[in-house]
């Protein structure tokens, strides 16, 4: 029987893979249906499509690649199997956080009070700059990302002196001379862009509100509303981010051991990311929110209707009679 710890870490990874696959799906869905009724996708909703059809991939190969590694481990430690499986690991990973930063920026933009004229250029031609930065993306990711099939080491298994018999399994690792590159070029770097963005929106955010932004209810205005809303999404990504980096650095250098509570709570936060992520990206729309809602209310309506029970209407009817004299001439 597998410890509890393995079981418990299995559960927790495929809810988290089912919530991660329907949240995600659900956002391509609502964007694909507006693609589908002639409606211009926004650049933010281009980015957004692309990020979510990233962390489905990574979920699912997190999902194979964990439970191999739980169930088969002598077939998931063989050369060709652990790095193939690392290497599909890893490009998801690098193409979401580049995907990050170029959603953190198109909100910056999109939010800004542009008065230099690079950044009024910038604002001008948004949309035809979001499938240039994509592909920007992807490129980067797997320039750095592919190298790592080709940069794996296995260390000699430690012997037992005295009965000549291997003490561990030897596992393939990654060598430091490619990883800190690659872990510099996608994983810092987008995570200092993400940051700058994010101080920048919040920047725009207190120095351009004024008492002009709200009407006479107090409530705000729809642009500085959007700067509130784009604000409170990138800060919500990069702590994600930061969350999800600091995680995986921890679980990679084996600061805890396997099964403390150090290690459980890293990985916990690795599996959740990709679902939390759709979450923050769901909440930050309008359009995802409004759909979202409507769909739990008809969910519940429907499953009201069904518990509901029937009741039954008792009419009382009252007769009339009609008494006829018949009078005799």
């Amino acid at each position: 029987m597998l410890p509890v710890f393995i079981l418990v870490s299995m559960i927790v990874l495929g809810v988290s893979t089912v919530m991660a696959v329907f949240t995600n799906s659900f956002i391509i869905a609502v964007n694909l249906i507006d693609k589908a009724k002639s409606k211009n996708l926004s650049p933010s909703d281009v980015i957004v499509v692309t990020l979510c059809v990233s962390n489905i991939f990574f979920q699912l190969i997190m999902l194979i690649n964990d439970y191999m590694s739980f169930v088969c481990g002598d077939i998931y430690f063989t050369d060709e199997v652990y790095i193939l499986s690392t290497v599909l690991l890893i490009l998801p990973i690098y193409c979401s956080f580049w995907f990050t930063v170029c959603l953190s920026f198109n909100y910056y933009l999109q939010i800004v009070i542009a008065t230099h004229p690079f950044l009024i250029r910038l604002k001008l031609a948004a949309a035809q700059l979001v499938p240039q930065l994509i592909m920007a993306s992807i490129f980067i990711s797997f320039a750095t990302g592919l190298p790592a099939a080709w940069n794996f080491h296995r260390d000699p298994p430690s012997l037992n002196m005295s009965t000549n018999e291997s003490a561990e399994i030897s596992v393939p690792s990654l060598n430091v001379v490619y990883l800190l590159p690659s872990n510099l070029i996608s994983c810092s770097i987008p995570l200092i862009l993400v940051g700058i963005a994010n101080g920048l929106i919040i920047k725009s955010l207190i120095a351009h509100t004024r008492a002009s932004d709200r009407n006479v209810k107090g409530e705000l205005s729809a642009h500085a509303e959007g700067r509130v809303r784009a604000a409170r999404t990138i800060s919500c990504l990069l702590f994600l981010y930061i969350s999800f980096y600091i995680s995986e650095i921890i679980v990679f250098i084996e600061i805890f051991p396997q099964s403390s509570p150090g290690f459980c709570t890293c990985l916990m936060i690795i599996y959740s990311y990709s679902p939390a992520q759709s979450i923050v990206l769901i909440f930050g729309s309008p359009k995802l929110k409004q759909v979202s809602l409507s769909v739990v209310r008809c969910v519940g309506g429907i499953s009201k209707e069904k518990t509901k029970k029937p009741t039954v209407l008792f009419i009382k009817l009252r007769i009339k009679k009609t008494v006829t004299h018949h009078q005799s001439e």
